[in-house]
């Protein structure tokens, strides 16, 4: 397997997790992948762009490779769902709309998947694992924000049109709930963006299982609704000109969980 992630180190003690932004397919992946597939509708599009700041800000990132497709970053290993109702799991069988993902007669082995666990799935969760215990050793705390986003409209997966922001810590196992009120006081501020705490999405496996207040490793997810900053159907354009005041929010809160860190621990 080639280049599966790509890893920047920073100087804060903040990690950005980027696991749904990958485009590569594997060759039996993209052979089998039916037509209303191919253009990879599922990606969390653009979301590298999208917080290219975050290395001046001085966080570690880290970002996927692979498509979604392949691999599920966001599952856990064991494949169980975590959430009720309709879901997509490690390795998707489906579209976010409920259709087939792959042809008939095609999905991938099962050697294939072990292979795809064993070489993109691992090394993705080893540079999370390692990254946090880095940064928790040198700075005493760890801070994780799951970067993710999602077509505003999807009827298969909640009602409705989704809030522009969607901040996840697992009914708040996953942080402080004093860094999720000063998260969510920031998004009050924007007042041109709706918001909600643990709504429909509450935080994937990577948030649920890396977030441990209690060992000071504090984690949030973002869903973004991708109407926010871009062109939600085919080709997927960015917006420059909606981009930037979301980028300006996107900044606000990562510099709030930062002053929210050093306050907590500098104490």
């Amino acid at each position: 397997m080639d280049k599966v992630l790509s890893f920047h180190q920073g100087h804060l003690p903040l990690l950005i997790s980027m696991p749904h932004a990958g485009l590569k397919l594997t060759p039996a992946v993209q052979d089998g992948l039916v037509d209303a597939a191919r253009s990879l509708p599922d990606t969390d599009w653009h979301i590298p762009r999208l917080y290219d700041f975050a290395r001046e800000l001085g966080a570690s990132v880290v970002a996927a490779e692979y498509s979604r497709f392949v691999i599920d970053l966001n599952r856990p290993e064991d494949d169980q769902p975590l959430y009720v109702g309709a879901t997509t799991g490690l390795y998707p069988a489906t579209l976010f709309e409920g259709e087939p993902l792959f042809k008939e007669g095609q999905v991938p082995s099962a050697q294939e998947r072990a292979l795809y666990l064993e070489q993109i799935w691992r090394p993705y969760h080893d540079t999370l694992r390692n990254e946090l215990r880095r940064l928790r050793e040198q700075f005493g705390y760890a801070l994780l924000w799951d970067a993710h986003s999602i077509r505003s409209h999807i009827p298969h997966l909640f009602d409705g049109k989704l809030p522009d922001f969607n901040l996840g810590t697992f009914n708040g196992a996953s942080c402080d709930p004093r860094l999720a009120e000063r998260l969510q006081g920031v998004c009050a501020e924007a007042s041109d963006y709706s918001h909600v705490l643990n709504g429909r999405f509450k935080g994937g496996h990577i948030t649920r299982h890396y977030g441990q207040p209690a060992a000071h490793v504090h984690a949030v997810q973002l869903e973004l609704a991708q109407s926010t900053y871009m062109e939600e159907t085919e080709p997927f354009a960015y917006r420059e000109d909606l981009a930037q005041p979301t980028q300006a929010v996107l900044r606000n809160l990562l510099a709030a969980m930062l002053a929210w860190g050093r306050e907590q621990y500098s104490a």
